[in-house]
């Protein structure tokens, strides 16, 4: 099963693909898929639905992908997940979680154009798992109770400009992180109980050519200890994003060329789907 959210930018309308492949109007459900849906049972509301019989078939055709998820309160990012990636960085594996923030209107749909800042020279793609909360999480005890909170995962492109976020960051990360569509999120949001977060393929591609290959089993510190680590720093609530790191393969590396305009983008998770952006310079 998966979670959509189609239409044009700020008109998005909620679906959903059955185990068939079939898409379904979702609107008999929820007016929307956002926290609140999450927290209220959302999920397993859908699957009676369709169970039921009670959602019609949807002709989508020709509407945009928007985000799977509607006005996180939070996207809370991770640095230097897997190791070889903290390498060609040139830094150390961590030894606790690097936490930094997004704001949370970085977010666009899967095949929206990303904006080029004016002066970035910089700016760098990052393919990443992203775990939707679906309950409010707050100084989780244990393992099972972190994967108690989540209530799905799709695919997410961490996008950021590296001078802005090494050069002029006075310390922290997110100045680099923020500028408008640097986060591009989607297709669809998969239930958590149909996705082992450990074993998933994460790839990217850069004008048809490969950047990134790697697996999630790489990760320094796996989905669920990452939940419950960041429940004992702040309260993450349903519909929040968490961006688990990125593989080696990124233009920070010195391997690859930075994005320009026009450049396209590929990424895309076994499993969750894939996503096309183009870069476009902003023009003042």
């Amino acid at each position: 099963m998966q979670l959509l959210r189609l239409g044009a930018m700020g008109r998005e309308r909620p679906f959903v693909r059955d185990d068939d492949g079939i898409l379904r109007d979702l609107s008999p459900v929820t007016d929307e898929i956002d926290g609140a849906f999450l927290a209220a049972d959302g999920i397993a509301r859908t699957r009676r639905a369709l169970a039921e019989g009670g959602l019609a078939e949807a002709d989508a055709a020709g509407l945009r992908i928007g985000a799977p998820i509607a006005r996180p309160q939070a996207v809370v990012c991770i640095g230097m997940n897997y190791a070889a990636h903290a390498a060609e960085s040139g830094s150390h594996p961590p030894e606790q979680p690097v936490i930094f923030f997004k704001h949370p209107n970085t977010i666009v749909g899967p095949d929206d154009d990303v904006l080029l800042p004016p002066d970035a020279l910089k700016v760098d793609w990052e393919v990443e798992l992203a775990v939707v909360i679906g309950a409010r999480a707050r100084y989780l005890p244990s393992l099972d109770a972190a994967g108690a909170v989540i209530a799905g995962y799709t695919v997410s492109n961490d996008v950021s400009e590296r001078d802005y976020q090494l050069e002029v960051s006075g310390g922290q990360w997110s100045k680099g992180k923020c500028a408008e569509t640097f986060n591009p999120l989607g297709p669809a949001l998969v239930p958590a109980d149909e996705v082992d977060p450990q074993a998933l393929r994460l790839r990217s591609w850069v004008n048809g050519e490969s950047r990134q290959d790697s697996s999630t089993s790489d990760m320094i510190f796996p989905v669920l200890s990452l939940i419950q680590h960041l429940s004992q720093y702040m309260v993450l609530e349903p519909g929040d994003v968490v961006n688990t790191g990125t593989p080696e393969g990124v233009a920070l590396s010195g391997r690859f060329p930075y994005l320009v305009d026009g450049d396209e983008m590929r990424i895309e998770i076994e499993g969750l789907g894939g996503q096309r952006q183009h870069a476009r310079r902003v023009m003042l």
